[in-house]
């Protein structure tokens, strides 16, 4: 996704986080509605491009390119909910930052639920389904994360079996920003910490919970 370009932004965000190493699967969420899950592969690219509302698929296939994968509900055919999954590096545009992921983390971003098959329990399913695939190939820990606003996508969240970790406000005057991250209660010192580094920008320095930095025009790769 890509970053803003206007002269000042604001967003206030929430991380949520999923360890599989070491624990149980979390209990499956189920959908109210009939739905098969499953990867879409790249030979869906028009089929996806259509459900995200693109008006060509140039944007579906640059992600497939990169490494992203994409996993969706389908009911009677046609893709209902999907959600993309990036390793390493990812671009949250409304924080205008990259995510940096250490080995064995992936990050899920980008989820809609279509219109027509909204409060089925589709999201939350597609969630666990995501999940679940991800810890059979051997992925330790998944990140996520919303608006602070989007209630529909937190609670998916937590049906879905992920922890809290922190909110965080982010504000940029110019090229001034301004970083606030907010522990949720009971979560981890290592965990907030992992959460910090992988949002922390080059630019920005830390004291405590706050980040302050001034952005020059660094590349963004993962954001282009």
């Amino acid at each position: 996704m890509a970053i803003s370009r206007r002269w000042w932004a604001f967003e206030r965000g929430t991380l949520w986080v999923m360890d599989l190493a070491g624990i149980s699967a979390p209990a499956r969420s189920l959908p109210r509605i009939a739905a098969v899950f499953s990867e879409v592969q790249r030979e869906s690219a028009g089929v996806l491009t259509v459900a995200m509302g693109l008006p060509d698929p140039a944007l579906v296939l640059r992600r497939f390119a990169a490494g992203r994968r994409c996993f969706a509900a389908w009911v009677e055919g046609q893709i209902a909910a999907y959600g993309w999954v990036s390793w390493a590096v990812e671009c949250i545009g409304e924080l205008e930052r990259e995510f940096h992921m250490l080995p064995g983390e992936a990050y899920i971003w980008d989820c809609a639920t279509l219109p027509p098959y909204r409060r089925r329990g589709l999201y939350g399913a597609l969630l666990s389904f995501m999940t679940a695939e991800l810890r059979r190939e051997g992925v330790q820990r998944i990140w996520i994360g919303s608006s602070l606003t989007n209630r529909f996508s937190i609670r998916g969240f937590a049906r879905a079996g992920f922890h809290p970790v922190i909110r965080l406000l982010y504000v940029r005057l110019a090229r001034l920003t301004f970083l606030w991250i907010n522990r949720y209660p009971h979560a981890p010192d290592a965990l907030v910490a992992a959460a910090q580094r992988a949002l922390l920008a080059p630019h920005e320095r830390a004291w405590g919970a706050f980040a302050l930095g001034y952005r020059e025009a660094i590349p963004l790769p993962a954001c282009a």
